[in-house]
């Protein structure tokens, strides 16, 4: 069995049972550069539109001698394209973003639309072409050559109400919502057109699943309410879940949002989505044996591993512990792609990694 019908086993899309439960994680670019010379492979970096996704969809060979079932692919700048510098390291990307590296991220510090107050201003703004020239041509190199044996995720990062807020700043974004500013219809449209040709031309391309990022919840809640995601953004996923199906029946739809979003599971499901990421540790609605019994005949399960304390602490007994009881609980009867819930950093030691990858193979099997 190879990796691509390992994880199409486990998300219910093929008779059987896997071998194992699959196994998937992101790498900073630190650990990248560690991997890479460990492994005698220099890191293929693909530099996205949005700087904080380049890390997820390069280093696929790394990544797959590892141990990965899954390969990320997605959108880069496109041909010729550098970002324009500012002052000191902060420097400007396609959509106007003034963007400043920090230890872990790459943190916007000033917003294209920070200062819009009315439709025009929304109108006026030039969005980058998601059908620029070279923007797939990584993504496609990579299908090519990983998509016979791996699973292969399109992403396509910060989607909607992420990419909407980044452009005006996130105060302006949530005064806009509960004023209820006639522009910010207007940018949602255009997000919304953004992100559905990005996704169009990754099911295209030959993706196994698109993966849809959101960050929406808080350590202990929703960041707006239910119904404001209900009225405003589910109509929108709802749509780009279709077009992407009218293109190919079988993708399959990952929603990612960290956080308490628990009590938007539900509504994922009703629009469409197959697999639920990154299951959060830690917050509220996320006990691993709750979220089986409730949602696990309906939705696939993919992360659930603590990357906030547990793998920083080092602590492999309690990480193989934790490793053993969430294969045990998630991946029951399938439905669950083992993660860590979020990118492994610099806290996160070497060895830690290599133990977690282990484990997880380990105490995988059907």
């Amino acid at each position: 069995m190879n990796s691509r019908e390992r994880v199409i086993k486990a998300f219910r899309k093929m008779e059987g049972n896997p071998d194992r439960v699959p196994v998937q994680f992101d790498l900073c670019r630190q650990h990248t550069e560690v991997f890479g010379k460990k492994l005698g492979i220099a890191p293929d970096y693909s530099l996205s539109y949005y700087e904080d996704l380049t890390y997820r969809i390069s280093a696929n060979e790394i990544r797959t001698k590892m141990g990965s079932d899954v390969v990320v692919v997605g959108g880069t700048v496109p041909f010729g394209y550098m970002p324009e510098p500012v002052s000191g390291d902060v420097t400007k990307n396609e959509f106007g973003m003034h963007m400043k590296p920090t230890s872990l991220y790459v943190e916007v510090v000033q917003c294209p639309l920070e200062n819009a107050n009315s439709v025009s201003d929304i109108a006026n703004y030039s969005f980058p072409d998601a059908y620029a020239k070279g923007r797939f041509e990584k993504a496609k190199r990579d299908i090519d050559r990983y998509g016979k044996k791996y699973f292969v995720i399109g992403d396509v990062e910060i989607s909607l109400f992420e990419l909407a807020w980044h452009l005006t700043g996130l105060e302006k974004y949530m005064v806009g919502m509960l004023c209820d500013e006639p522009w910010l219809e207007l940018l949602n449209d255009r997000v919304e057109e953004w992100s559905t040709g990005l996704a169009m031309q990754l099911v295209k391309a030959g993706v196994d699943a698109i993966w849809f990022g959101e960050d929406l919840g808080s350590q202990v809640s929703t960041l707006i309410s239910p119904e404001d995601w209900r009225v405003r953004f589910k109509p929108r996923h709802k749509r780009m879940i279709e077009k992407l199906r009218q293109v190919n029946p079988e993708i399959i739809i990952i929603m990612h949002s960290d956080g308490a979003v628990a009590p938007l599971i539900d509504d994922f499901i009703e629009i469409g989505v197959d697999v639920y990421n990154p299951v959060q540790p830690n917050v509220y609605g996320s006990d691993p044996q709750e979220l089986k019994d409730k949602y696990g005949t309906r939705i696939s399960f993919f992360g659930g591993i603590d990357q906030q304390s547990l793998l920083p602490s080092g602590d492999i007994k309690m990480i193989r512990s934790d490793i053993k009881e969430r294969i045990r609980i998630l991946g029951k009867e399938r439905g669950y792609l083992l993660a860590p819930a979020h990118i492994l950093q610099p806290d996160v030691s070497t060895d830690t990694i290599e133990a977690m990858i282990a484990a997880s193979i380990e105490f995988g099997g059907y």
